[in-house]
């Protein structure tokens, strides 16, 4: 039994204590339904998956805002697509290892290039997106015409832009198996455990780098780290809302809780706070709607934040005081 498995043993019985509870039709079958008495796995899994991803995204998410990175993570999904596409035509039993590699590799020359002065942050970033977005429809064409040999050894042969390549694109729950869990909950433990862990040193380095680096704290190597924290944690998050909307749950919950929060530790928690209540809408909708989990989410994500800052911009305005005109 893998890690993933560990924890289903754990949080399955304490979400199916909620079932009588849930609404819906399909919706109950996420925390422990049965049907013959039987629950079904691949729900269950795709809800603690989505739960997990939601908790590390939130806490990420805050700290990318504050070191002004907030575009990085929608660059490293684009590039994790890129190597899920070449998973998915060389056969690999889990693509989601070759996006991993991918990311990692695009968030270290990202954060290299920024830091070497060679290129800003925003145009290294769009580099990379756009070139492995591209490469991943390349290959994925090309495997969807012929079957192509590369340097005469390998040879791909896969079904083009299938089902199963929508669902990285744009989301899709039901795809994540035990494999897909033992590394989504892997990377989630260890990415919440150093981001914890390096909480303080984030907060120096992102506040007064130079003053951090006085202070003797590796601002490269904290840089770093955080880069591959960040490609991790995106690429765990791919089949929870797809490449395309890692946004939704990596920035947009963060930003709605720096419009309440007056302190980091409250943006923090009123980020989990907006990132599980758009992943349990989200997933009702989208399944008694019968529409993509990953869209449903970032669509309620968004409400959420348009909702909050109009009532701030109302409350603002009626409690401000008006200007005295003579």
């Amino acid at each position: 039994m893998g890690l993933g498995g560990i924890i289903m043993d754990v949080f399955t019985p304490i979400l199916e204590i909620f079932v009588p509870i849930i609404p819906g039709n399909i919706f109950p079958y996420f925390f422990g339904e049965t049907i013959n008495g039987e629950p079904l796995e691949m729900f269950q899994r795709a809800l603690i998956a989505a739960l997990m991803v939601t908790i590390v995204a939130g806490v990420l998410g805050s700290f990318l805002l504050i070191r002004n990175l907030a575009l990085i993570g929608d660059g490293l999904a684009h590039v994790s697509f890129g190597g899920v596409a070449v998973g998915v035509v060389l056969g690999a039993a889990s693509p989601l290892w070759y996006a991993l590699l991918f990311s990692t590799i695009a968030a270290i020359l990202i954060h290299e290039l920024q830091t070497r002065e060679i290129l800003t942050g925003d145009a290294s970033i769009a580099i990379f997106l756009t070139g492995m977005l591209a490469l991943g429809l390349v290959i994925l064409r090309l495997d969807m015409v012929f079957n192509v040999p590369v340097f005469g050894l390998i040879e791909i042969n896969g079904g083009g832009i299938t089902t199963d390549i929508e669902g990285y694109l744009f989301g899709n729950l039901l795809l994540i198996d035990e494999q897909s869990l033992d590394l989504i909950s892997l990377i989630c433990i260890v990415s919440l455990i150093s981001l914890m862990s390096m909480r303080s040193m984030l907060l120096a380095t992102a506040i007064d780098p130079l003053a951090a680096r006085v202070q003797g704290i590796p601002v490269r190597g904290i840089g770093i780290c955080f880069s591959i924290i960040t490609a991790a944690v995106v690429v765990s998050m791919v089949q929870v809302v797809g490449t395309l909307l890692v946004t939704a749950l990596l920035v947009t919950p963060a930003a709605t809780a720096q419009l309440v929060g007056r302190s980091f530790r409250s943006c923090m928690i009123w980020t989990q706070i907006f990132g599980i209540v758009s992943v349990l809408i989200g997933l009702y909708y989208s399944s008694e709607l019968d529409t993509g989990s990953g869209s449903m989410i970032a669509l309620v994500s968004a409400i959420i934040f348009a909702l909050t800052a109009a009532v701030i911009a109302i409350k603002n305005t009626i409690l401000s005081p008006k200007d005295n005109i003579n």
